[in-house]
């Protein structure tokens, strides 16, 4: 069975062998005076995932192909910690023969990320992530009206904020022009040229070799 992961549409270079996805739920147990237990259902809570990463520091013929040092994912990691927004976390499940098996795709943030320095790992660098279900939600704005006269009542109006359609990051799109490279279209238009993977890994369906791009291709790119 072949497991991919993708933390903000960025493939990691090797694919955890553990995964923990724990479904929480705010449900509460309360003892009647008669000493019997019942349990008061409640809507459920937020999701925590938590796994390990290797990130190699030496090539290796299991990586998922085009992995970069580690420092990459390390600031990548960093730059979902600070930028205090949420991203998408995709596990992608497929049988041996191609077939989709299993599929997660979850709005989560990073709650945090711990890098253990491990002799045994000789130059490669462990990362412990955990991260926690994101659900969009807003305020309201209540307006109270006082009483004119003595018979009249107060009156409140409540208008609710406007409510986001998806919780998803939004992406764009770039057409390939004559002397392109996804390292310029990453540079100028992600601000960083090391994330031309992003875009490599987001158009896997278009492009076969990240070197090679062609003049009128229609790219995604990331958020």
């Amino acid at each position: 069975m072949a497991y991919k992961m993708y933390l903000a549409g960025v493939l990691m270079p090797i694919t955890p062998s553990k995964v923990t996805v724990k479904i929480n739920n705010q449900n509460k147990t309360m003892t009647l005076i008669n000493g019997e237990e019942i349990n008061i259902l409640k809507a459920a809570g937020l999701s925590d995932v938590s796994f390990e990463l290797l990130l190699p520091q030496v090539s290796y013929p299991f990586t998922n192909g085009g992995a970069q040092s580690a420092n990459y994912y390390l600031s990548l990691f960093e730059r979902l910690k600070t930028s205090k927004t949420p991203f998408q976390w995709i596990l992608n499940r497929q049988r041996p023969r191609g077939g989709m098996f299993f599929y997660t795709n979850m709005t989560v943030g990073m709650e945090n990320y711990e890098i253990v320095d491990d002799a045994g790992a000789g130059f490669d660098v462990k990362v412990k992530v955990s991260l926690k279900q994101y659900r969009a939600y807003g305020t309201k704005t209540v307006t109270i009206k006082p009483a004119t006269t003595t018979t009249e009542t107060p009156k409140a109006t409540v208008q609710a904020a406007p409510r986001p359609t998806t919780t998803a990051p939004k992406t764009t799109t770039y057409t390939v022009k004559s002397g392109d490279c996804l390292w310029n279209i990453a540079k100028k238009y992600l601000g960083d040229g090391s994330r031309y993977t992003e875009i490599y890994n987001l158009n896997k369906d278009k492009i076969k070799n990240p070197n090679l791009i062609y003049t009128g291709q229609v790219l995604t790119l990331p958020s």
